[in-house]
């Protein structure tokens, strides 16, 4: 959609965006295109780039092949790796705010602390922290999963003398040259540091949860021939990330409960262990027992080769006290170290953390998803009109590229908001309809008791009650298949004040009221 067939309503909408990531520049980047002007990005941080600005840590990269963690619309024909490093990424992440003029929509040192809507005015309120108020017909959330670091309450964590911190907070210019070594978790980011840090340490111990598959990584340098062939002609590029899209698509096989696919990848994983690691013993600390793809199936071509190295040590006994010499393991072990590294992942089920998001009669977003947080699509909540979400419950990926679903989420909310612009009404308001929402998370349920994640390990995909929140129950295509048919006759369109229902909202609300004390 040009300015010419945009509506003024449609230009005039107030949306803001909270998050300057992947998911703000990709939905801010498709708004302006399809018309909207008045789009605002509220970024906490004093830069854009979102958790690839904030991990900085030694071998930080993406494990989605470069081509394919891009936008289709911004194309990068000069990638140097078939996996980017996190400093290229970042640098494609600015570049490209700058390509589409979208640096002047962000407001740098922002943070959202709450958000209410008003259904009288049909307006969405936002309290900034620290002060400042801002009013917007349109609110979206693009802040993703991977952004609040999760550290596990073991006693005496506070009264470590050394130095400790969490991957996602690396101090910049740290020495770990003859140091003892700790690290707490061994997924992705922990199998991508710890094989640059462990020459340099004097001794490293990995305190090892639960083990991880490992599949290789096909990681090389792109040559130059294959650089200029993508600049010349620009549907050799295309071809070469569809080609790499194709290719994960058939990974999510492997997420069948009882798959053949599953078991074909445990068997080349277990040969593979059994190559690389001679130790009887360690090879049984490093083989997992749960099925493949229950917890995240981690990339790396030098994991093994790290944990055999002299000076290298698997620890596999639960960690019981944090003292201010180092660790203590169930078994008695003492671990003395002088730095302690937590590579624990994040607190990823909860979403839109610790923004407190308010809809129809006051009700708070998280006393809604008590249960564990759910959306119509991944995208919207029944009850809390005119917000939507990226990245939202039950869009993650195993085997794909998450830009792929922000692309695909962010063309259903700007026909989502084309929709509500041409609605013909003074003060235009969009609900999910309760039925739709309600049906459409029952059939993905069902979905995802198929697959391997309901199996019973625990993982970041799932709550601690066992629900899955992250993760999308089939491939990636399907998801675009869905949303580029989904009808938008599942909202309810109205003007502000009508009555249009109030989804989980309501009934929340009515739970309360009535509940006997």
């Amino acid at each position: 959609m040009n300015d010419r067939t945009v509506t003024p309503r449609a230009r005039d909408m107030r949306v803001i965006i909270v998050g300057a990531g992947f998911g703000g520049l990709c939905m801010a980047i498709r708004l302006r295109q399809a018309g909207f002007k008045a789009v605002t990005i509220l970024e906490k941080d004093e830069a854009l780039g979102g958790t690839w600005r904030r991990n900085t840590y030694p071998g930080a990269g993406c494990d989605v092949p470069s081509h394919l963690y891009s936008f289709s619309f911004a194309l990068k024909p000069d990638w140097s790796r078939t996996y980017a490093r996190q400093p290229e990424i970042l640098a494609y992440m600015e570049e490209t705010a700058d390509r589409f003029g979208l640096r002047p929509l962000i407001r740098f040192g922002t943070k959202v602390e709450a958000a209410a809507f008003d259904d009288q005015q049909g307006l969405w309120t936002i309290d900034l922290t620290g002060g400042g108020r801002l009013e917007a017909e349109v609110l979206i959330s693009a802040v993703g999963q991977l952004d609040r670091p999760a550290v596990p309450e073991i006693p005496g964590r506070d009264s470590f003398a050394g130095l400790q911190f969490h991957s996602a907070r690396w101090p910049a210019g740290l020495d770990l040259g003859g140091r003892r070594v700790g690290v707490v978790g061994n997924g992705s980011s922990a199998v991508q540091f710890i094989p640059e840090i462990a020459p340099a340490a004097g001794h490293l111990t990995l305190f090892q949860r639960s083990p991880a598959w490992i599949a290789p990584k096909p990681d090389r340098a792109y040559t130059e021939a294959e650089i200029m062939r993508f600049r010349r002609y620009p549907a050799a590029l295309r071809l070469h990330r569809l080609g790499i899209f194709l290719s994960l698509e058939k990974n999510f096989l492997v997420f069948g409960r009882n798959g053949f696919a599953r078991r074909r990848f445990e068997r080349q994983a277990l040969a593979s262990l059994a190559d690389r690691v001679a130790d009887p013993m360690l090879r049984r600390r490093l083989t997992p027992d749960y099925p493949a793809g229950c917890k995240r199936i981690v990339l790396s071509n030098d994991w093994y080769d790290t944990l055999v190295r002299p000076g290298v040590e698997v620890v596999a006994r639960r960690i019981t006290r944090i003292t201010p010499e180092g660790v203590e393991t169930a078994d008695g072990g003492r671990h003395a170290l002088d730095v302690l590294i937590w590579a624990t992942g994040f607190r990823t089920t909860e979403f839109l953390m610790p923004m407190r998001i308010s809809g129809r009669g006051g009700i708070d977003l998280h006393e809604a998803w008590t249960g564990g947080a759910e959306a119509h699509r991944g995208v919207a909540v029944a009850g809390f009109p005119n917000f939507f979400m990226l990245f939202g419950p039950n869009t993650s990926l195993g085997h794909n590229s998450i830009i792929f679903m922000h692309e695909v989420q962010a063309d259903y909310v700007v026909r989502c908001l084309q929709r509500l612009a041409g609605e013909g009404r003074s003060r235009p308001v969009m609900d999910v309809r309760p039925e739709a929402m309600g049906g459409y998370n029952r059939k993905l349920r069902a979905a995802l008791d198929r697959t391997v994640w309901a199996a019973g390990c625990n993982s970041w995909y799932k709550t601690g009650e066992g629900r899955i929140t992250a993760q999308w129950s089939s491939f990636a295509s399907r998801y675009w298949w869905d949303m580029r048919g989904a009808p938008l006759d599942e909202y309810l369109f109205a003007d502000a004040g009508e009555a249009t229902g109030r989804g989980i909202a309501g009934a929340i609300i009515d739970r309360r009221e009535h509940a006997v004390t």
